[in-house]
C-alpha cells in the first residue's frame, strides 16, 4: 500500500507547501498534493500556488494569527526559491 509520505514525495512541493494549499483550498493534504503537482505543470500554475499562500498570509493576519502568518511566510519564501516562476 502506498502511503501518505509516499505520496507526498512525488510532488515538487515540500509538506509546508502542501498544507498552506490545504489550508486553502480546504481540502485534505493527499488532494492538495496531487492538486500542488499537477498546478507546478501548468503554465502560471506556480504563480497559483504562490497566490493560495498569499491569501492564507492575509486570512491568518486577518484573524490576528501572527504566529501563523509567519510560519506561512516562511513557506512563501521557500516556495519562491524553490519555483522562481513564480
Amino acid at each position: 500500500m502506498i502511503s501518505r509520505d509516499d505520496i507526498l514525495g512525488l510532488t515538487d512541493l515540500d509538506e509546508d507547501e502542501i498544507e498552506a494549499i490545504a489550508e486553502h483550498e480546504h481540502i485534505p493534504d493527499v488532494a492538495a498534493a496531487a492538486l500542488g503537482d499537477y498546478l507546478l505543470h501548468q503554465a502560471n500554475g506556480a504563480e497559483r500556488v504562490h497566490e493560495m499562500i498569499v491569501d492564507d498570509i492575509r486570512v491568518a493576519l486577518d484573524r490576528q494569527d501572527g504566529a501563523h502568518a509567519a510560519s506561512l511566510y516562511v513557506t512563501l519564501r521557500h516556495f519562491m526559491t524553490n519555483h522562481p516562476a513564480c
